[in-house]
């Protein structure tokens, strides 16, 4: 009886320095596991960045771009408004001085017109004179 206990003893402990080893080896797999989907959490995590990064710069760029452009008509508005009140207050001179000039040459017809009429009161005085001084 006290074999039979023996070989009762045995294989239990067999099984039982079996199932501890089956059990850590299923701790290391689980533990494998879990640094394997660290890892590749991490992987994803760093390739999910690395692509929002890449989209932001390049949303980025076309809006930097477009703010550039803004930017620019902006400011080459802003010399047109300048170049159109120059212009503006230009051609105002350009009126001005065409008025004052057609002013002048009124007057220097007027002018003229007054030297024709005297000369031709004087032509007649003066005939009349050497009418009168043959006479």
């Amino acid at each position: 009886m006290v074999r039979l206990l023996l070989l009762v003893r045995t294989p239990v402990n067999l099984p039982h320095t079996m199932l501890s080893a089956l059990y850590k080896e299923h701790q290391v797999k689980q533990q494998n596991r879990r640094e394997t989907q660290e890892r590749r959490k991490k992987e994803l995590i760093q390739s999910a960045t690395t692509l929002t990064q890449a989209l932001i710069e390049s949303l980025n760029s076309g809006v930097a771009q477009a703010y550039l452009n803004q930017k620019k008509l902006d400011s080459e508005a802003k010399q047109l408004q300048i170049n159109v009140t120059q212009f503006s207050k230009q051609t105002g001179q350009w009126i001005q001085l065409a008025d004052t000039f057609n002013q002048a040459l009124k007057e220097i017809g007027d002018v003229e017109n007054w030297a024709r009429s005297i000369e031709l009161d004087m032509r007649t005085i003066a005939s009349a004179l050497e009418y009168a001084c043959k006479e």
